[in-house]
């Protein structure tokens, strides 16, 4: 489009985070600056663990006015899409499969915006000419593809308009339902589900378990560190379980994204025994990452679903 340059960032740094997040808006906060950037900082994402940033800008007369989460990468871990029998499949034609273009927030697979523009853009054309851009990249470079992950639906018919293939997943997600309370929730269940989880909500009380909802500045600094652990815990607890986040990505949000930030904690006579690390923004609420010092029959519904579920409708 005439008047509009196009570059690469080799880090998320060489962008101003006020400029980047105006681009994201009430988007998905995964891919605001602050989240970017403490993967970045922290070597969570960077060559070494097969992401490479290459995130791509496009300015007019020096003003960002569009922009979007690029990645070399090397493996396809971290994406949460699974597309090994493609690798696999690549191998046995004689293709390198990697390195790959990837449009994607590491590690979240959560629907968003992948391709940030200012509201002042047309946003459809410009979506396009990022895609051809993005293509022209791959072939320049002789790479074996490129891959927009978990995008909104506007964005991957345009894609698919250019010549990008679809590709189909299933996510469950929980809708508040102007729900006045959460009795009003379960009132949608069979009362042998509904009994059910009463029941399994009650065991925690009987084993002096309390689990409490914290966000934004309530979150004590001490912790992170315990959520990091508790993270490391569900990790080394999983023989597929892979670590990706390092402490120093915890540290990092603790000064930077904490705003956004919703832990749910399970105590059991003072001790944290379990929790989970989600993120808030614009009325949703994503869980991220759950973990427990100690296996306690139902405490991971009670942590993960029914006390997040409780916190929304409040």
């Amino acid at each position: 489009m005439p008047g509009l340059e196009i570059s690469i960032l080799k880090n998320i740094h060489d962008a101003e985070q006020a400029e980047w997040d105006t681009l994201v808006g009430d988007g998905s906060p995964f891919v605001e600056w602050g989240w970017l950037a403490s993967l970045e900082e922290s070597k969570c994402v960077e060559p070494s663990t097969g992401w490479q940033p290459q995130h791509l800008i496009v300015r007019d007369k020096g003003k960002l006015v569009a922009a979007c989460p690029v990645y070399l990468k090397g493996h396809s871990m971290g994406e949460f899409v699974f597309d090994h029998s493609w690798a696999e499949a690549a191998q046995r034609a004689g293709i390198n499969y990697y390195p790959k273009i990837l449009v994607a927030s590491p590690f979240s697979p959560a629907t968003g915006a992948r391709f940030l523009i200012s509201p002042a853009a047309e946003r459809l054309s410009v979506i396009k000419m990022l895609g051809e851009a993005l293509r022209d990249l791959c072939e320049r470079n002789s790479l074996s593809s490129v891959h927009v992950n978990f995008c909104l639906p506007e964005e991957a018919e345009v894609l698919s308009d250019i010549g990008y293939l679809k590709r189909l997943g299933i996510q469950y997600q929980w809708l508040n339902h102007s729900y006045g309370c959460f009795d009003d929730y379960l009132a949608h269940f069979r009362s042998k589900r509904r009994n059910q989880i009463k029941r399994e909500i009650r065991e925690m009380e009987k084993r002096e378990i309390d689990i409490e909802v914290i966000s934004g500045d309530q979150i004590p600094d001490d912790m992170f560190p315990v959520m990091f652990r508790l993270y490391q815990a569900t990790v080394n607890n999983l023989y597929w379980g892979r670590q990706y986040l390092l402490p120093e990505f915890f540290d990092l949000l603790s000064k930077r994204f904490r705003h956004n930030l919703c832990f749910v904690i399970a105590r059991q006579r003072g001790n944290v025994i379990a929790g989970t690390f989600n993120v808030k923004k614009n009325g949703v609420f994503y869980g991220r990452y759950w973990g427990a010092f100690r296996d306690e029959r139902h405490m991971h519904f009670n942590v993960s679903y029914y006390a997040a579920i409780r916190h929304c409708i409040e």
